[in-house]
């Protein structure tokens, strides 16, 4: 069962100037990590119970970098958080979602993650994740 909005995912070309807007508009920036198996550098700004998630790539094959070069920089996904992500991936498939991820995999901040396709999200690319406790 989703339990609630954990984050908002916005890809960017500069991962450096993105947090210091963020900065400048007042967030305070919580951590920056790199994600090697997804190619991309994450920064986290908390804002109440949700965080706003910046994704540079690390690479040119890198899916952000897919991304920004068919989209340009902005709203990449939107994460709902689970108790049991395997689980909930079995209940989207059963209802004829279309997903991405069939087992999750390793995501940013310890959590383990899974996309479902926007073409049957229409057109959001959504990601389940499991938070680290």
């Amino acid at each position: 069962m989703i339990k609630k909005v954990s984050h908002l995912g916005i890809a960017v070309k500069n991962l450096d100037e993105a947090i210091d807007f963020y900065q400048k508009m007042g967030f305070e920036l919580e951590k920056v990590e790199e994600v090697p198996s997804q190619k991309v550098r994450v920064a986290f700004f908390p804002v109440g119970d949700v965080r706003i998630e910046l994704l540079e790539a690390t690479s040119d094959d890198s899916p952000i970098a897919k991304y920004i070069e068919k989209r340009g920089q902005g709203i990449h996904h939107l994460a709902f958080a689970t108790d049991n992500i395997e689980k909930e991936l079995e209940e989207i498939a059963e209802k004829d979602i279309r997903v991405i991820d069939k087992t999750p995999r390793p995501g940013a901040h310890g959590a383990k993650i899974a996309f479902l396709h926007p073409k049957s999200t229409y057109g959001v690319l959504i990601e389940v994740c499991k938070e680290k406790e």
